[in-house]
């Protein structure tokens, strides 16, 4: 029998609960498929960084690096930790330091789910690049607190970078239906997005059978509301996927729908798989978290260890019990009702 170690991470706020009720769907679906999965809970968290001062050990990525995959829940406590603090303390760290760089998040409706558009035949994947760019963290401030103040944040753009993330997005597109749309702002930003645009040019001679379009970052957020059903691989930096991906999620119905996968496709560390959505401080205690991006994103790790079929299976019963109209609007089905319903669609 296949055996997969997972680092679960649940974090802060209803990331404890949507984390156990995909691992309880997970677990279930491994005994009936013939294989286990192995959970380690790790405490990291807000509230660890106020008992310790960081978000993580010092020796955390190398505690890490001995797993298959993480599963991560949601991190982040505003009122307790500054966003910056949790942010480049635990999930920035990890997707840096596995090599992390493509980040995969899939826009579709599930059946029963009423998205805000009138369109309803779409299905993107937007890949953003996860490692570099405007998220680098190089920079600084000089003269703090005085009227000289000067804040600098420098984006780094590596051509290593721009063509790994833009390869994996072409790949992506052959798999699926054939078209990928590259998304800089290279009228404004004359350097590290026309240097994009040019290597974006150059890998499209590799790959003849996709149609490759370019688009300004204002334009495709337009397009995503206007025709989300012309787009299907989407890729762009990091600030730039981490924008269009929220708006994926809202057209998808909301962020309680929206999955994600951070992936080393060199496979040479373990990958990490969260919903999209925060921690929710202000609904953390009231039971009513939607647990389906933790779900689908826990049918996601189990595409990338291999386990395909496995994964088919998750995202069917997710669909028959959306379908039901359970777990498709925020705030209506408690926590435990939609895992109960989606256990009970896997039989």
């Amino acid at each position: 029998m296949k055996s997969y170690s997972i680092a679960l991470i649940p974090g802060d706020g209803i990331g404890q609960a949507v984390t156990d009720a995909a691992w309880q769907v997970l677990s279930t679906v491994a005994r009936h498929s013939g294989f286990s999965l192995t959970g380690t809970p790790f405490p990291w968290s807000c509230a660890f960084y106020r008992e310790t001062g960081a978000m993580m050990p010092t020796d955390s990525i190398e505690i890490l690096r001995r797993f298959d995959a993480i599963l991560l829940g949601a991190v982040g406590w505003p009122a307790e930790v500054p966003d910056s603090v949790s942010l480049h303390g635990l999930l920035l760290p990890i997707r840096k330091a596995f090599v992390q760089y493509a980040n995969i998040r899939p826009h579709r409706l599930l059946p029963g789910v009423q998205g805000p558009l009138k369109a309803e035949n779409f299905d993107i994947l937007c890949i953003r690049e996860n490692t570099e760019g405007e998220y680098s963290g190089a920079g600084g401030r000089v003269h703090q607190g005085t009227g000289d103040e000067v804040a600098v944040e420098t984006s780094i753009f590596t051509r290593t970078g721009i063509e790994r993330i833009l390869r994996f997005g072409f790949e992506q597109a052959r798999q699926r239906r054939g078209k990928l749309a590259s998304v800089t702002k290279s009228n404004a930003q004359r350097y590290s997005m026309v240097f994009w645009d040019e290597i974006t040019r150059e890998l499209a001679a590799d790959y003849a059978d996709v149609e490759v379009t370019s688009y300004h970052i204002d334009a495709m957020a337009a397009r995503m509301v206007m025709a989300p059903e012309s787009l299907d691989v989407v890729v762009a930096s990091n600030l730039f996927g981490d924008i269009l991906t929220d708006l994926g999620a809202a057209i998808q119905g909301g962020l309680g729908f929206a999955a994600s996968a951070n992936i080393n496709p060199d496979r040479s560390a373990p990958s990490m798989f969260e919903p999209v959505h925060g921690s929710a401080p202000d609904i953390a205690h009231l039971g009513i978290a939607n647990p389906v991006a933790a779900i689908w994103s826990g049918a996601m790790m189990l595409e990338h260890l291999g386990e395909s079929e496995a994964a088919r299976i998750v995202m069917t019963a997710l669909e028959r019990t959306t379908a039901r109209g359970i777990g498709t609007v925020a705030g209506k089905d408690k926590t435990e009702t939609i895992k109960a319903a989606v256990l009970a669609a896997l039989n």
